[in-house]
């Protein structure tokens, strides 16, 4: 059995927790919160036996042997750095870092460790996405890639009443690119690596995140159009453009119905039955990697993570979108 601990004591570790537990090997051992009495609200209702307050004193206990990070973004990389120092395997939410130059200290460290370290992406390792790479083929010559993520923020009302709630706080590497248009990047990189160019665009709010953005990418022959919000909501899908068809995709974080419309007015519905949690098939994928001794995911890969994060560095460097991480050199 896999000894997990979790940094982060919020619904998305909560939803990470739940579906671990239908994952064979997972246990979960610990929980990390900045205070005693959350820790332990937390562990006691998710069944942790542990609790720390101390990061260094977690990293370096023998009651786990990997940790899901889901603390804010600016966290990310101190954390993960400390786990794998002390030879935790790390999965981490996503984004992974605040910026590219993070996301290379990450790796620098899991290397050095001989430790696992993936991002938590949970759509590149779905069967549905496994199914679009199965396919892509069927559509001939790629020529546009459609990435669509508009989800209104429950937390912009607050906003709007003056209200600033941590996803709208520059502090935290929070924003739309950051949170929502990383799903429209991330299977964008995996299915055609890295754009020879990026041109982006966006609208800051006055607390100094991104409220909604949208990016052309250039790949030569074909190009890729980006668009995130979280100031409105999309009921668009996500579509892949080739010479002989399109790849629909129903919504780009999840993937739950995939269907190729041919030029010739056909449709084959190339959809995988889904019937686990949404963050399954990560939890799956980062245990297995664990139990054979591999220290990268194939799809979640460190040269993806690092290839996503310097789109989105060139993106915000265009905007004039900053955080207080790119000026830090803490890590």
């Amino acid at each position: 059995m896999l000894k997990f601990g979790v940094i982060g004591t919020n619904w998305i570790t909560e939803s990470f927790i739940a579906a671990a537990k239908e994952v064979k090997g997972f246990t979960l051992s610990a929980v990390y919160s900045r205070t005693e009495e959350k820790a332990k609200e937390f562990a006691e209702k998710n069944g942790a036996e542990h609790t720390f307050t101390d990061l260094e004193k977690m990293a370096a206990s023998d009651v786990i042997d990997a940790v899901y990070i889901a603390s804010p973004n600016s966290f990310h990389a101190e954390y993960a750095i400390t786990l794998m120092n002390h030879g935790k395997h790390v999965i981490c939410e996503k984004p992974m870092a605040s910026n590219a130059r993070e996301v290379e200290k990450m790796i620098a460290v899991a290397k050095e460790n001989n430790v696992l370290l993936m991002e938590a992406m949970r759509s590149t390792v779905t069967p549905n996405f496994k199914s679009i790479q199965e396919n892509l083929h069927k559509i001939g010559k790629i020529r546009r890639y459609f990435a669509n993520s508009c989800q209104y923020s429950s937390r912009y009302d607050k906003y709007k009443e003056g209200t600033i709630l941590n996803a709208f706080k520059p502090e935290f590497s929070n924003g739309s690119l950051m949170d929502i248009g990383i799903y429209c990047l991330y299977p964008m990189v995996v299915l055609f690596g890295e754009p020879v160019d990026v041109k982006a665009n966006a609208y800051l709010l006055e607390s100094g995140v991104d409220g909604e953005g949208s990016i052309l990418l250039n790949y030569g022959e074909s190009e890729a159009v980006v668009m995130y919000s979280k100031i409105s909501n999309s009921y668009v899908p996500s579509e892949i453009q080739g010479e002989n068809g399109s790849i629909l995709i129903d919504h780009i974080q999840d993937m739950t119905k995939i269907e190729i419309r041919y030029r010739d007015g056909s449709t084959e519905d190339i959809t995988v039955e889904q019937n686990k949690p949404k963050m399954y098939y990560e939890a799956k994928e980062f245990i297995e990697l664990v139990e054979r001794g591999e220290l990268e995911s194939k799809v979640n890969s460190h040269a993806n993570s690092l290839a996503v994060m310097k789109i989105m560095d060139e993106a915000r460097r265009q905007v004039g979108l900053a955080y207080p991480a790119d000026r830090s050199n803490n890590v």
